[in-house]
């Protein structure tokens, strides 16, 4: 397994955060918003066996632009077990209608919020932070389980109990700030705060040959596309079709 990977990319000036950074638009949009929230944000991604590498470029490369603390890219290959689209040899839906995009589909990695958090939790303790941001989403989102509120208040729950940090009394909080909005309302959010959206990676099949593009057909490249069209703002990926 490779080592944790840690790269101090910013300033500390105001309370530490965790923020989950994947490099795609959601957690972008997140750690945009928690930087103005006026957190110190200590960036985490992860190297899960996941299909190809581009997310974790464009998270290393956010969160020095945006002005991250620190990013740090975890190894935990949960990719091994297999079950998912996104880490095994099982063919990425394509051309999804997107009315019937509130099923469980086959790019569901098991347990992967789950996990991740539970590592991010880890991340917070040992920086004595108290808020963790993650880019769940419950309106615009392909029927994953562990991007529903049940899950994240259950989740604080849990963490607020299971470490030294809750039990201190500290209050631990998971914010979901993309909770409840559309893809549209969070590109508009993002283009406020001057993301740069061409930084960001979101397509789960990329296309050979195009130097890792976007296939424009996957379930995330259909919803990013709707929102650019809807939000009225240009979309800057390039699209295989």
């Amino acid at each position: 397994m490779a080592a944790l990977s840690d790269n101090s990319v910013g300033q500390e000036s105001g309370p530490p955060a965790v923020v989950l950074l994947s490099g795609g638009l959601d957690s972008t949009t997140v750690l945009a918003m928690a930087i103005a929230q006026g957190f110190d944000c200590h960036t985490l991604a992860f190297d899960y066996g996941q299909r190809h590498r581009n997310e974790l470029d464009a998270s290393a490369r956010i969160s020095t632009a945006l002005g991250g603390v620190s990013h740090r890219v975890f190894p935990i290959d949960i990719g091994s077990f297999g079950g998912s689209a996104l880490t095994a040899d099982i063919e990425v839906p394509k051309g999804r209608d997107e009315s019937k995009m509130t099923d469980i589909p086959v790019t569901y990695v098991p347990a992967r919020n789950l996990v991740f958090l539970s590592i991010a939790m880890a991340l917070a303790e040992t920086l004595d932070a108290t808020d963790l941001f993650i880019g769940v989403n419950a309106v615009d989102y392909s029927g994953y389980p562990d991007c529903r509120p049940a899950f994240i208040e259950s989740f604080t729950r849990t963490a607020n109990l299971a470490t030294k940090l809750g039990v201190d009394g500290n209050g631990i909080v998971v914010h979901t700030p993309l909770m409840e909005l559309t893809k549209a309302e969070i590109i508009k959010r993002g283009v406020g705060l001057g993301v740069e959206y061409s930084m960001t990676h979101s397509c789960y099949d990329p296309v050979d040959g195009k130097d890792g593009g976007a296939c424009g057909q996957c379930d995330s490249c259909v919803l990013r596309k709707r929102g650019f069209e809807q939000a009225g703002i240009d979309d800057p990926t390039a699209y295989a079709s």
